[in-house]
């Protein structure tokens, strides 16, 4: 009897063996875990498009869906979302990676705490993947990546998008007509653009007798694109670079236009909406434009033309490198510690790819391009929202601690506005980083 039973087992292992070969050539199935705050779609265990119920486009739905099944089945994985709440996954990230055992294989980080765990070295760069011959590093059709001033990147998101996130210059087209003015964006094609040239302009647009000012808007905005623009930053890492020359230079350009040349519409603290609104009564040569902020005042609908450029090169800032405005989204975050990353980032890159590389399928930019209201408009736009960068200054809750309103209203100078709030700025980093 016990001769039978063997010589059956050993049949039975000849007659698995296809079907074992098999099994060790596809893998056991992998399942990629995504660590977020909110739901997101569509994930394995979603079997209709209706499981979202904000569904608006029932055909992109379901090419996610299908594309979804085929993500499955090539690579042998199921998708799934964690919501760990906002707080959670910074505690996630904090904890699990420090351990070496991550507690997801994809974190959805927002700047404010994905940049620290980039910098304590708690992300896989893209570079160590092998992925710079690839779309993330070149035609960015599927994913684009953050720097953070670092030698390799470790950020990476969806390129596709319905609006543009970027905070350009605005400028009354008429008024620079009237004055005989150049336009802006042909200096900024030529490469003249610069920081004195913007200057001229807002002496020639000014007429303080009429309440026009060639510039008004906020002073947030300001900041963060003359730093941007000048090569500089505030705060990009853990030490502050507030008092550097590059810094101090924006810092003074803010003093000049309001207390030197008094170009700038004085600061109205009380209403902070009307120091870029009134672009709209005519009584601004330049501001801070963006798709929203032109369709909250009618912009083609205006008496004027508008138009837009990117901000003017500063005297330390480079056309070719510098940044155009901060990087707004959410990011995706492959942590250290994670079992093949390169697999876990493939996963994900063709779960991203459900419109196989055509934009114009997946990407609806038709409100936005409506609000730049000419195609060159758009056009720069676009171009800055491909080349963004990072300041946290704003994310340090520093408050009334830290602003220019001390500068526009020329209570303080630049080197000694910068010098009185370094230890402030520093304090804060040092509590952002421990």
């Amino acid at each position: 009897m016990k001769k039978v039973k063997r010589v059956f087992v050993i049949l039975l292992a000849l007659f698995m063996l296809p079907s074992l070969a098999a099994c060790s050539e596809k893998g056991e199935e992998r399942t990629i875990t995504i660590g977020t705050w909110f739901d997101i779609y569509y994930v394995s265990k979603h079997t209709s498009i209706y499981d979202d119920p904000q569904v608006a486009d029932p055909e992109t739905a379901q090419m996610m869906l299908d594309n979804l099944r085929a993500v499955e089945k090539k690579h042998n994985v199921k998708i799934e979302f964690v919501n760990l709440t906002f707080e959670g996954i910074q505690e996630s990230i904090t904890t699990s990676i420090m351990a070496g055992k991550p507690d997801c294989d994809v974190y959805i980080v927002d700047t404010q705490f994905g940049i620290p765990a980039v910098l304590s070295g708690q992300a896989t760069s893209l570079e160590s993947m092998g992925l710079q011959d690839t779309d993330v590093f070149n035609a960015q059709d599927v994913v684009k990546y953050l720097n953070v001033g670092q030698d390799e990147s470790y950020l990476f998101f969806r390129s596709i998008d319905n609006n543009i996130p970027i905070y350009p210059l605005a400028f009354n087209m008429d008024m620079v007509n009237a004055k005989g003015l150049e336009n802006p964006q042909d200096l900024w094609d030529r490469g003249e653009w610069t920081w004195d040239k913007w200057r001229e302009y807002l002496v020639a647009l000014t007429d303080t007798n009429n309440g026009i000012y060639g510039w008004s808007g906020y002073w947030t905005r300001l900041l963060e694109n003359l730093l941007f623009s000048n090569g500089t930053t505030i705060a990009s890492g853990p030490q502050t670079t507030v008092t550097s020359p590059a810094t101090v230079q924006v810092f003074n350009l803010i003093y000049e236009i309001y207390n030197v040349e008094r170009t700038a519409r004085p600061w109205d603290d009380t209403d902070w909406d009307i120091n870029n609104k009134m672009y709209a009564d005519g009584k601004s040569g330049f501001w801070i434009g963006s798709d929203w902020l032109f369709s909250e005042q009618g912009g083609g609908e205006l008496p004027f033309e508008i138009g837009v450029v990117p901000w003017p090169v500063g005297p330390a800032g480079n056309k070719d490198t510098n940044y155009h405005g901060g990087a707004s989204a959410n990011w995706y975050m492959i942590p250290r510690g994670v079992e093949d990353a390169r697999f876990v980032y493939d996963v994900m890159f063709d779960w991203l790819n459900w419109y196989d590389y055509d934009r114009e399928r997946a990407e609806d930019l038709e409100w936005s391009e409506n609000w730049y209201m000419t195609e060159r408009n758009f056009e720069y736009a676009f171009m800055m929202s491909k080349h963004t960068g990072f300041d946290i200054w704003n994310n340090l809750s520093l408050g009334d601690q830290f602003s220019m309103v001390e500068i526009m209203s020329g209570e303080k100078n630049a080197s000694q506005y910068a010098a009185e709030v370094e230890p402030v700025i520093q304090n804060a980093l040092d509590n952002f980083f421990k």
